[in-house]
């Protein structure tokens, strides 16, 4: 597959809500490939990355690879439900070229239905930093991007001082 460049902050396709896919059409094969080597290098590059949307590599489907342990590629997802109790855990994107982080403003858990690959319907329910990052992936879906859910600017800060000051309290710590 292929390493797709990264859509970067500023580019109106990132503001651009994207359409459904047949789980069984054939272009999936190739962007979960190239979703899964983009994350991979980015990964390898700077020691940040746990899931990537499609419309990050300018592909305009609802489409979301995560590696959490292992491969998880979620087909059309949709949040269905969400707590009213929120949290605000640390936050940083791709499209920001992992260059700065924010506290973004999160539901505690969340209800998710998606398709798996061979078309099948799966919903679960998912709470804590399994819920943070699967907010931040389906809002890439609907033209949403983690600044849009800082409530207080004053929580931004460079890579180097999050690493210095706040990652032992994020889901980065390992």
């Amino acid at each position: 597959m292929t390493i797709r460049p990264t859509l970067q902050l500023g580019d109106p396709a990132l503001r651009t809500p994207v359409r459904e896919i047949d789980p069984k059409s054939p272009e999936l094969d190739g962007l979960v490939g190239d979703l899964a080597d983009t994350l991979a290098d980015w990964v390898r590059r700077t020691t940040y990355g746990r899931g990537i949307a499609a419309p990050q590599i300018g592909a305009p489907v609802r489409l979301v690879y995560m590696s959490i342990d292992e491969p998880w590629v979620l087909v059309n997802p949709r949040i269905t439900n969400r707590s009213a109790e929120t949290w605000q855990p640390w936050d940083t994107c791709l499209s920001f070229s992992v260059e700065f982080f924010g506290r973004a403003e999160r539901s505690t858990w969340i209800d998710v239905s998606w398709q798996s690959r061979d078309g099948e319907h799966h919903a679960m329910r998912a709470e804590g930093e399994l819920a943070e990052l699967l907010q931040h992936e389906i809002d890439h879906l609907d033209g949403i991007l983690a600044v849009d859910r800082m409530p207080a600017l004053d929580t931004l800060c460079m890579r180097s001082e999050f690493e210095r000051r706040h990652r032992e309290e994020s889901p980065y710590r390992q």
